[in-house]
C-alpha cells in the first residue's frame, strides 16, 4: 500500500509577495479586482475572499493591497518543491498549486509516518509559508484530505489503510472536487453534498450529467483508478536567490534568510547524490548609482556535506565574524565545487567520535570559528632541514600533490621558532637540568646549493622530568655548541 503527502497552501498568492515571517499589517491580494487572499489581520479588519476591490479599501482602509503575482509564485513553489526533494525524489504538482509527495520508500528512513509529516511541515515552514498537510494511501484523496476546511473535519488528516480513508471521505462535501465546481448548483438541488452521497448516485446517469471527470477524479480518490504523475525534475545546476523583505544591518540576522537557500540546496544535494564541499553566500547591497559590490562569504569544508544542519551551524559560526560594510537587500546561494555523495559508514557498532565525518565537521567549525589561518594542519616539504620542512597549511585549503619524504625520522611537531642555544655543564648539554642523550645521532648536511648549508648532528635528549627535547650539535671545527629546536609530547 503506497502512502502519499499532499501538501496545499491556501496563501501561497499572499505569502509569495510577503513572507509568514515578515507579515505585519493587513494584506490582500486582488485579481481581477477580486480578493483571492488576506492576511488574519485584514479579514479581522471585516475583508472576506470574493470580495471587490472597492468594497475591501473602503471596509479596511489601511489594508495594502497587492496584484497577484503568478511568476513569483511559481518562484516560491519551486523553492518549495527543491527543499522537499530531499524527502522524496518523486514530487508532482498538484491542482491549486498543491504538491504531491510519494513517500512510501521514505518511511523507514526518517522516522514514519509522523515524523515524516513534521519533517515536511517544519520545512516548508522555515521557508516561511503555511502549509495545510494531508497523507492517504492515494494521492487525490491526500489533497482532499489537505483542502478541507479545519471545521468540517475535527479528525487528523493523516489516514494509514483504505478503509479509514473511506470513511473520512465520505464526510468530507463534494464541492472539495475541482471537476463538481460546474454542476454545484445542480448537486445541491438534489440533496447531494457530500462524497458518499455522490457516491451513491447512479453512475451511468451521473456520467450522462456531468463530465466524466468528475468520475475520474472520485475513482482516483478512492483507489479505484490508477493515478500517472509526471515527477519534477531538478536543476542540473544550483544557483538561488532570495530578495530580502528589508535591508539587514547586522550579519547575523542574514542567518534566516540563508537558512531558506540551505534548504533548497540540500534537496538538490540529494536529488543529484552530490555533496558540497565549497558554497559561497553572496551578500547584496545597494544597486543603481550608489552601487556596492556584494560581500561573498565563501565556506569550504574538510569534508563534503550534504545535511542542512551542518551547512547552517557552518554558516552561522561565519556570520558571526562578520561586519557589513552596508544594508544588505539579498542573498544569492551559489556552489563552488561538489563532489559524489559518499556511501555511509560500514560499521555495524559504530563509536562516536570514531569515523572520519565527526573529525572533519570538528575541523570545519573550528575554522569557521577561528578563521581559515588559525586551523592549520602538517605539510612536510621534500627537505631534510627541519625549518624547511615543517610546513603546514590551512585546513580547509585543498590538499597539494605530496613532496614530502616517504620516511622521517623520530621528530616532534612542536619546533621552536628559533633554536635556542644551551649551555654546557661537564661536557653535557643543560637545559633545566643535565640532559641525557637517549637516542641518534641522526646527521643532517644539506642546503649547500642554495646557500643556506647546515651541518647538525640530532639527538633525543631527555631531562630529570622524562621530558624528551630535539636537540642539535653543531660541527664548526672543534666548538662544540648545542641546540634546542623541539619538544615531544
Amino acid at each position: 500500500m503506497r502512502s502519499w503527502i499532499a501538501l496545499h497552501l491556501p496563501l501561497l498568492p499572499l505569502e509569495a509577495i510577503r513572507p509568514r515571517w515578515s507579515l505585519p499589517g493587513e494584506h490582500v491580494i486582488v485579481e481581477r479586482e477580486r480578493v483571492i487572499a488576506a492576511s488574519p489581520q485584514a479579514h479581522r479588519g471585516g475583508i472576506c475572499i470574493g470580495m471587490r476591490r472597492a468594497g475591501a479599501q473602503a471596509m479596511c482602509p489601511s489594508a495594502t493591497l497587492h496584484e497577484r503575482d503568478h511568476l513569483r509564485e511559481r518562484e516560491v513553489l519551486d523553492g518549495i518543491t527543491l527543499a522537499l526533494l530531499q524527502y522524496t525524489p518523486e514530487v508532482a504538482l498538484g491542482e491549486r498549486g498543491s504538491l504531491l509527495l510519494d513517500v512510501t520508500a521514505s518511511l523507514r528512513a526518517f522516522g514514519g509516518r509522523r515524523a515524516l509529516c513534521r519533517l515536511v511541515r517544519h520545512s516548508v515552514g522555515i521557508l516561511g509559508l503555511t502549509p495545510q498537510l494531508g497523507m492517504a494511501p492515494t494521492a487525490q484523496g491526500a489533497w482532499l484530505l489537505a483542502c478541507r476546511e479545519r471545521k468540517e473535519l475535527p479528525a487528523h488528516r493523516r489516514v494509514v489503510c483504505m478503509e479509514s480513508m473511506t470513511r473520512r471521505l465520505d464526510t468530507l462535501p463534494c464541492t472539495l472536487l475541482p471537476q463538481t465546481w460546474p454542476y454545484l448548483e445542480w448537486l445541491d438541488g438534489i440533496g447531494c453534498r457530500s462524497f458518499a452521497d455522490l457516491r451513491k448516485l447512479p453512475r451511468a446517469g451521473l456520467q450522462r450529467r456531468c463530465d466524466k471527470s468528475v468520475l475520474d477524479a472520485l475513482d482516483r480518490a478512492y483507489g479505484q483508478a490508477p493515478e500517472l504523475f509526471d515527477w519534477i525534475q531538478a536543476p542540473k545546476s544550483f544557483s538561488a536567490k532570495l530578495e530580502l523583505p528589508d535591508r539587514i544591518e547586522h550579519a547575523e540576522a542574514v542567518l534566516f534568510a540563508a537558512h531558506r537557500l540551505l534548504l533548497q540546496l540540500t534537496g538538490w544535494l540529494v536529488t543529484q547524490q552530490l555533496a558540497v564541499s565549497r558554497f559561497v553566500l553572496q551578500l547584496e547591497h545597494e544597486r543603481g548609482r550608489a552601487a556596492i559590490p556584494p560581500t561573498p562569504i565563501e565556506i569550504a569544508l574538510a569534508e563534503p556535506a550534504w545535511h542542512e544542519e551542518h551547512l547552517t551551524r557552518l554558516l552561522k559560526e561565519r556570520l558571526g565574524r562578520i561586519e557589513l560594510a552596508a544594508p544588505v537587500i539579498a542573498v544569492r546561494l551559489e556552489i563552488a565545487r561538489v563532489t559524489a555523495m559518499l556511501p555511509p559508514t560500514e560499521s555495524l557498532f559504530p563509536e562516536p567520535g570514531s569515523i572520519p565525518m565527526d573529525y572533519h565537521r570538528l575541523l570545519e567549525l573550528l575554522t569557521a570559528r577561528l578563521g581559515e589561518q588559525n586551523v592549520l594542519a602538517p605539510a612536510p616539504r621534500a627537505d631534510h632541514r627541519p625549518e624547511i620542512c615543517n610546513g603546514w597549511v590551512p585546513t580547509a585549503a585543498p590538499s597539494p600533490p605530496s613532496t614530502a619524504v616517504t620516511h622521517l625520522a623520530d621528530r616532534p611537531f612542536w619546533l621552536l621558532l628559533q633554536p635556542v642555544e644551551l649551555m654546557v655543564r661537564e661536557d653535557r648539554p643543560f637545559y633545566g637540568s643535565p640532559l641525557r642523550l637517549v637516542k641518534g645521532p641522526e646527521r643532517i648536511e644539506c642546503g649547500w646549493w642554495d646557500g643556506g648549508l647546515i651541518m647538525r648532528d640530532y639527538f633525543i635528549a631527555q631531562g630529570e622530568t622524562s621530558t624528551l627535547y630535539w636537540i642539535y650539535q653543531e660541527r664548526h671545527g672543534d666548538e662544540i655548541c648545542w641546540y634546542l629546536q623541539g619538544l615531544f609530547a
